[in-house]
């Protein structure tokens, strides 16, 4: 007889606490510009803020997906086993979740400037229309990468005060990122999506989706690299550089033969690039 998961289990599984990809796809980002935005470690205080609402978000748009999708998700067979979509958590317990999650992480913000506080009500409202672009959109993950982006201006606000020119060129490299890795994700779904009329970049894509996937990926690593010659980065960033494009050309040989399995696992996997970058901007500054 198997035994009925508690309601912590299931809030846990529901905000994916056990996939932290998720918010780590968020997270090294966020830090990169924070510490640029700082010319070197930004302070506990903001470190914290940033890191613990990046993951109160991520978990916040967990639940608001899962009550958007619960219709779509039981014919998926990857999403099929979702607390809500299953009707072990019912959509008010979602959405109170979610709610007290973003409540949480916009106290976070409440602790910095007026700028930082302004922006992150536009990441909220993206965030919440995601879920349905899918439904209008043949791109949503162009969507995706607006709200998993939001964090870079919102740090240099927070830092600064002020959102320059550099914090929106940043952005636009890691809309390509998301781009990238969620059509991966989007790869691994394309069979379901289609039976079920979902739109994706997937399916837009068609038989182009691995070499646009590949395109976006050196996009966001050559106006990352632009910015980082703008402001004067050492030898080691342009290693970790190096060592992404390695990661790139992986990821190449795990979806070019597009099987749900390759995909998936390159799509887990691109946490480290963002770490690979993280890592060559925060040496930059410690070793100057």
């Amino acid at each position: 007889m198997t035994a009925t998961p508690s309601r912590m289990a299931l809030y846990l599984d529901l905000i994916r606490w056990n996939r932290p990809a998720g918010w780590l796809l968020l997270l090294w980002p966020t830090l990169s510009t924070l510490w640029m935005a700082s010319h070197g470690f930004p302070g506990w205080h903001l470190l914290t803020v940033f890191t613990l609402g990046t993951i109160l978000m991520r978990s916040a748009g967990c639940c608001i997906n899962d009550v958007a999708d619960r219709d779509f998700d039981r014919h998926v067979k990857r999403t099929a086993g979702r607390p809500v979509t299953t009707g072990a958590v019912s959509v008010k317990e979602a959405l109170g979740l979610g709610a007290v999650l973003a409540l949480l992480a916009f106290a976070l913000v409440l602790t910095t400037n007026v700028i930082t506080i302004t922006y992150s009500v536009g990441a909220l409202a993206v965030t919440l229309i995601y879920p349905y672009a899918k439904r209008f959109v043949s791109m949503p993950q162009a969507v995706l990468g607006v709200a998993f982006s939001f964090g870079i201006p919102m740090a240099f606000a927070a830092v600064q005060a002020q959102v320059p020119l550099l914090a929106w060129v940043l952005m636009l490299g890691n809309l390509f990122w998301v781009l990238a890795y969620d059509t991966e994700y989007a790869m691994v779904d394309r069979d379901d999506d289609l039976a079920i009329g979902m739109k994706t970049s997937a399916i837009t894509l068609g038989r182009f989706d691995v070499p646009v996937v590949m395109a976006c990926y050196l996009i966001f690593m050559l106006i990352w690299s632009l910015a980082g010659a703008s402001k004067g980065f050492n030898a080691l960033f342009y290693i970790a550089l190096g060592v992404m494009l390695g990661q790139v050309v992986w990821h190449y040989t795990l979806i070019r033969t597009r099987t749900r399995e390759g995909c998936f696992k390159a799509f887990r996997l691109n946490h480290w690039l963002g770490f690979t970058l993280f890592v060559g901007i925060a040496a930059n500054y410690a070793l100057k």
